[in-house]
C-alpha cells in the first residue's frame, strides 16, 4: 500500500468531465493493444459515458482522490464501474453478483496499491447490496490486470476460447 493520503468515494456529477477523461485513456489502452478487436477511444465515447451508472442504483462508481481533496475532481486518479444484477441462466443455479466493469488507476499513481484499495470498496459496496460473488471479464493482453485480480482471489471459473476464420 502506498503512504500517500487518498480518499474513496462515490462519484458526483461534478466528476463526469474527468471520469470521461480518465474512461477515454482506459479504451485507448485496450484499442492500442489490439486494435483489430477493440474500437478506439474515441468511439467508444460516443456509445458509452459514466453518466449511466450514475443514473442507475444498481450501478456504482468510485472514485480515488489523493491527497485528501474530495472536492477537487481535478484530484480524481482511478476508478471503478460495477454492476450489481442476478444471474440467471437456464444451466446454473441463479445468484446475486457484482459485475466490475471498469477499473483504471492514473500511469503515473499505479504501485501504491490504489486499485486494490478501489476493488476492496467496491466489493465491500457490493456485498452491502447482497452479491455473494464478484466478476471480472480481462483480456488476456492484460496481465497487470490479470495479476492483480488473481492476487485478491479471484480465479477462472469459464474459459471464453475464440477461433478467427
Amino acid at each position: 500500500m502506498t503512504d500517500l493520503t487518498f480518499t474513496i468515494r462515490s462519484a458526483k456529477t461534478d466528476d463526469l468531465d474527468t471520469l470521461n477523461d480518465l474512461m477515454y485513456e482506459l479504451h485507448q489502452y485496450h484499442h492500442h493493444a489490439v486494435p483489430e478487436d477493440f474500437k478506439s477511444a474515441e468511439e467508444v465515447q460516443q456509445e458509452k459515458s459514466v453518466a449511466r451508472y450514475l443514473d442507475s442504483p444498481d450501478c456504482l462508481v468510485l472514485v480515488l482522490t489523493v491527497d485528501g481533496s474530495e472536492s477537487s475532481a481535478n484530484s480524481i486518479v482511478g476508478f471503478i464501474t460495477a454492476q450489481f444484477c442476478e444471474l440467471v441462466s437456464p444451466i446454473s443455479r441463479p445468484c446475486l453478483v457484482g459485475s466490475i466493469d471498469e477499473l483504471f488507476v492514473l500511469p503515473s499513481h499505479r504501485q501504491h496499491g490504489y486499485a486494490q484499495a478501489l476493488l476492496a470498496q467496491a466489493e465491500h459496496r457490493l456485498t452491502e447490496l447482497g452479491a455473494s460473488q464478484i466478476m471480472v471479464e480481462v483480456w488476456d493482453f492484460n496481465q497487470s490486470a490479470l495479476n492483480l485480480y488473481n492476487k485478491e482471489g479471484f480465479f477462472s471459473h469459464i474459459h471464453c476460447l475464440r477461433k478467427k476464420i
